[in-house]
């Protein structure tokens, strides 16, 4: 007979349950895969200026070689746990849940984790929004992981070519045309798109030669975000300011109706809070990186001088936050000013038809003693001065109850001032005859106590 038939059924039970909850198990920690959703950039650095791409491991370097490994999360509607799952598709192994979740989770946070320095300025917002920023990362001594919702302009490496700010312009016209080897045309929408920039192309980046140094390039780009959005607010806002001053009614009448300032007063906020979670996070990092031996003394002031600018940006967002409240409230007092004149407008004809109602009103009623009219009947000939009376003694009802509530505050006032000027006169009289008594019986002008 086989062993396992004369097992006992409790240790066979044990064994199926086992055996059932294994795979439930494994379906658990089974890495699910997302093909396409996620962008990754790698690189390996030799500390001499020099870069190259290299293959996805997440291994770190040797020596004075150092590695770099960039995430993007996609720009859409998903939901924080799905950015998770994302990163732990493409950072599990090595990583743990513990470094995923300090890496993705809303807020601004700076620390250690697991030995490694983990930074993040994500801000809590739709991810779709041009207005939500999130930007972490990872950094040990021979490695940094970066991770960032949608495209960071200037955050990554290209091969070094002729950049499109080195060549000469010139200004596209229906005749003339373009000449061989003499200049390049801009379009306007190019031009539009240039201006917004504040800082080089991709071609152009310094290559890092040390960790802290590729730190400070991540959160210089950062900020360098921060200002291409903030310098795109105040070209909008001058446009606008520009149409409002040339525009009519129907421009006026569409911003209001579209709630375009509320909505640009909200994403300016929106930006105010990531520039805050700036200010807390990067002084902490410059901080704990000024007690690391790797990190560089004149990355610790590019670090000053990067906590400066993002100091001046708030300062430039609160300002367009207030002129945007003032268009607001331009708009609103135009608003205020079309329905007092529709107001205006409705007051006059009221004016010119309340009479002509009165007057209908009063011949249309169906009872005897009408003037002018054929009504003889003797019984009903006292009906018209009734219904005229009662008329009159409803509106002096109406009239005393608009003027009783003016006239009983009147009246509370008048007792108030004659109750004080009785108490005035009643203490004025008290101290004259107290000072009569005095000087009658030649104290020297002194109480007695």
């Amino acid at each position: 007979m086989d062993l396992a038939q004369i097992q006992p059924a409790g240790d066979r039970e044990m064994e199926e349950m086992d055996s059932s909850t294994v795979p439930i198990l494994e379906n658990n920690f089974q890495k699910t895969h997302f093909p396409g959703m996620v962008r990754q950039k790698s690189y390996i650095f030799d500390g001499h200026g020099n870069y190259y791409n290299k293959e996805w491991d997440l291994i770190e370097g040797n020596g004075k070689q150092f590695c770099w490994y960039h995430v993007e999360l996609p720009k859409g509607k998903q939901k924080l746990s799905q950015s998770a799952q994302h990163l732990i598709d493409v950072l599990c192994p090595p990583l743990k849940l513990q470094d995923i979740l300090s890496l993705v989770s809303n807020g601004p946070f700076c620390g250690h984790v697991d030995g490694a320095l983990v930074f993040r300025v994500n801000s809590p917002g739709p991810p779709s929004s041009n207005f939500t920023f999130r930007l972490a990362a990872r950094v040990t001594e021979n490695s940094v992981i970066t991770v960032s919702l949608g495209r960071v302009p200037r955050l990554g490496f290209s091969p070094v070519g002729r950049s499109l700010l080195s060549e000469i312009p010139s200004i596209e016209t229906p005749r003339r045309k373009r000449q061989q080897g003499s200049s390049i045309v801009i379009r306007e929408h190019v031009l539009e798109f240039l201006l917004t920039m504040n800082h080089s192309e991709e071609a152009d980046n310094p290559v890092p030669k040390s960790v802290s140094n590729l730190v400070v390039h991540v959160i210089d780009t950062h900020v360098d975000h921060l200002q291409d959005v903030v310098t795109q607010l105040e070209m909008e806002l001058d446009s606008v300011e520009l149409e409002l001053d040339q525009g009519g009614f129907a421009l006026k009448k569409e911003m209001l109706d579209d709630r375009r300032f509320p909505k640009m007063h909200l994403n300016l906020q929106r930006l105010l809070q990531v520039i805050a979670h700036g200010e807390q996070v990067f002084p902490r990092v410059k901080e704990k990186c000024s007690s690391k031996h790797w990190f560089a003394s004149e990355d610790i002031n590019s670090l000053e001088e990067l906590i400066g600018r993002l100091r001046r940006l708030k300062e430039n967002v609160g300002f367009l936050a207030n002129r945007v409240t003032a268009i607001q409230a331009g708009l609103d007092s135009w608003q205020s000013e079309q329905i007092n004149r529709k107001l205006y407008y409705l007051s006059f004809l009221s004016i010119i038809f309340l009479p002509l109602s009165t007057i209908t009103g009063v011949f249309g009623m169906n009872v005897g003693g009408v003037p002018w009219t054929v009504q003889k009947d003797p019984a009903l000939k006292d009906g018209f001065r009734n219904v005229m009376v009662l008329c009159l003694a409803m509106l002096i009802l109406v009239l005393l109850c608009f003027i009783f509530p003016a006239l009983y505050s009147r009246l509370s006032a008048w007792r108030q001032r004659r109750s004080l000027r009785r108490n005035w006169s009643y203490n004025r009289r008290s101290f004259l005859r107290r000072s009569v008594g005095i000087h009658e019986s030649g104290s020297g002008g002194y109480l007695k106590i």
